[in-house]
């Protein structure tokens, strides 16, 4: 039996510093924990304020952060940008060097600093009050110069860091972070964000293509659906599966509507039911009622009902019940949507 302590020794490591660092690494969670449970007994009409402000800006979001509350404020301004308030991040050193020639009298200037007094912010705070742009403070000191110069302020203050040294920036960033998650996920809710808004900003990923992948974007058309008629014989409909390579064929009647559909898995029943398959009849041996979906519904909403019925091909139809497409696993795979 492998325990803790081979795992150390195996790996070289001295099983006391190991336990040393499972035992700090659990106080770490557990202080960042208690940062971000704080935040819930200060949320309060100060974070509505916030919210309302921002909504009702006409510019841009501009956030703003030295050092640490600079990765902090990055990552904020980026998820309020993909989450539908447009926003974007300004270095405070940089802006006192032109920078500050982005921010405008119509946006909001959201500014991170712990203590409320980083020099970077200060410097520039004048030249964006007085260009009109208002601004939110996210500091753990509501005394702060910077706090007192906000329009709103928000408490992000933590009880203690959780470097062993209560130095390093950790349990303070995670406040902020979580506020700034708080007030962007708020924003989105007010502006009643869509998942395919969501989508609509990530069209590069796996996201993007599963909410904005139509069924008609990834099914097969044309010549390249098969089908056969109602009268055609078993041999016939096996003839059109082996050269459409879908695994199945749809099965039409006399006005072009899905009347059936015949796979692999129906042939292998076929072969205990019928004598001659030269002669036997499709519409005898098809299924009926097939699953069906339509061009303009999601390809995802294909795969669940795939997924769902336990199927690997799906006839696509009109509301006619006209056949117009055909599509199964490997093609959305191909679209990598699965």
């Amino acid at each position: 039996m492998i325990t803790a302590a081979s795992r150390a020794n195996h790996s070289g490591a001295d099983p006391g510093v190991s336990a040393t660092a499972l035992e700090l690494a659990r106080k770490v969670l557990v202080i960042e924990a208690a940062a971000i449970s704080a935040l819930l007994e200060r949320l309060d009409t100060r974070f509505l304020d916030a919210v309302n402000l921002i909504l009702a800006c006409r510019g841009r979001v501009v956030v703003s952060g030295i050092g640490k509350s600079g990765h902090i404020a990055r990552k904020i301004a980026s998820t309020m940008a993909s989450t539908g308030t447009p926003a974007f991040f300004v270095h405070p050193a940089e802006a006192s060097h032109g920078d500050l020639g982005m921010i405008q009298s119509d946006d909001v200037f959201v500014a991170l600093s712990y203590s409320g007094e980083s020099s970077e912010l200060l410097t520039i705070m004048p030249v964006i009050k007085r260009e009109g742009a208002k601004l939110v403070a996210i500091t753990g000191n509501e005394n702060s110069t910077l706090a007192r110069q906000a329009d709103v302020h928000l408490d992000a203050r933590v009880a203690q860091e959780a470097c062993p040294l209560n130095l390093a920036p950790t349990a303070s960033t995670t406040a902020a972070l979580a506020l700034g998650d708080a007030l962007a996920i708020a924003l989105l809710d007010a502006r009643g964000f869509s998942e395919r808004d969501f989508a609509g900003k990530h069209p590069g990923g796996a996201l993007g293509r599963r909410l904005l992948t139509r069924v008609s974007d990834v099914m097969r058309t044309g010549e390249n659906i098969p089908r056969v008629p109602e009268t055609a014989t078993l041999s016939e409909a096996l003839l059109e599966i082996s050269r459409k390579g879908m695994g199945m064929t749809a099965v039409l009647d006399a006005e072009d509507r899905v009347a059936g559909i015949f796979t692999d898995g129906d042939l292998r029943r076929a072969l205990d039911q019928v004598d001659d398959i030269r002669s036997a009849e499709i519409a005898r041996l098809m299924t009926r009622s097939p699953r069906t979906i339509s061009a303009d519904k999601l390809a995802a909403e294909a795969v669940q009902l795939m997924e769902r019925h336990r199927i690997n091909q799906l006839l696509v139809v009109t509301a006619e019940g006209r056949l117009t497409g055909a599509l199964n696993m490997h093609d959305l795979f191909r679209a990598k949507v699965i």
